[in-house]
């Protein structure tokens, strides 16, 4: 690493298109801050760009202080030069079904909108500083829930990643003065954990005949990072193989 190594802070780090994107920007050399519930990833111990990563409860409003206040000090002077907001919950019943508006507990729905909402806007209040000096980008990961009724998608989980797309034009617009950009981005069927032998009924529905990996949505994620796309701000990319056109 020298003095001009940009540093990353991850959220979700631990499988799927978190850890696709830890691997994209220790590939171009960056330095990697993440948290996770989950322990210290074995990935991590082997990456010499994968600086930290803080085990953390996000949801739990000191643990998400706690790590605010970690990740400022390992910032240093430097600057931030990117914050990926990717964790997120989607909870399901024992048997899996959808919890929808009429059958989803309403503790749930709160907790939903913690994690996915409120603690990326948290991240991005605590950490703006240390973005304006590093003249960072934030990313947002939506969804294709967000915009149109998903099949296996909570009710909850759905409207919270709306509301994330919403707040993602307002944080560009308050974030621009700072010369930060604020982009999201809306995976469609990616192929990862997550992912049960349901979702195979979907692919009809995809344009490009397929799921997506975690890898393009990673390299997409990297893009908006990157001076090339250092006129957008406010915008949403749709990795959906097409599927959000029909």
């Amino acid at each position: 690493m020298t003095d001009k190594t940009r540093t990353l802070i991850l959220t979700g780090a631990s499988r799927g298109i978190g850890h696709a994107t830890v691997r994209r920007f220790s590939e171009a050399g960056w330095r990697i801050i993440t948290c996770s519930r989950d322990d210290v990833p074995e990935a991590c111990r082997l990456d010499p760009n994968w600086a930290h990563h803080i085990p953390t409860d996000l949801g739990d409003a000191a643990d998400l202080e706690a790590f605010i206040d970690k990740a400022n000090e390992h910032i240093g002077d430097g600057g931030l030069a990117a914050l990926v907001n990717n964790a997120a919950v989607s909870p399901k019943t024992p048997y899996k079904e959808r919890l929808g508006c009429l059958n989803g507990d309403e503790e749930a729905w709160r907790e939903v909108f913690e994690l996915n909402f409120f603690v990326p806007l948290k991240l991005c209040r605590g950490l703006a500083a240390a973005l304006h000096r590093g003249k960072g980008a934030v990313v947002n990961i939506t969804s294709i829930a967000g915009h149109q009724a998903h099949p296996f998608a909570g009710s909850a989980y759905s409207v919270s990643k709306a509301a994330l797309s919403s707040l993602t034009r307002e944080l560009a617009v308050e974030f621009a003065e700072l010369d930060v950009r604020v982009n999201a981005v809306a995976p469609g069927e990616i192929e990862t954990e997550m992912i049960g032998p349901e979702y195979e009924s979907l692919i009809p529905r995809i344009p490009l005949n397929r799921m997506g990996t975690p890898t393009e949505v990673a390299g997409t994620v990297f893009q908006l990072c990157t001076p090339d796309f250092g006129y957008v701000t406010g915008t949403e990319v749709f990795i959906t193989g097409g599927q959000h056109l029909l």
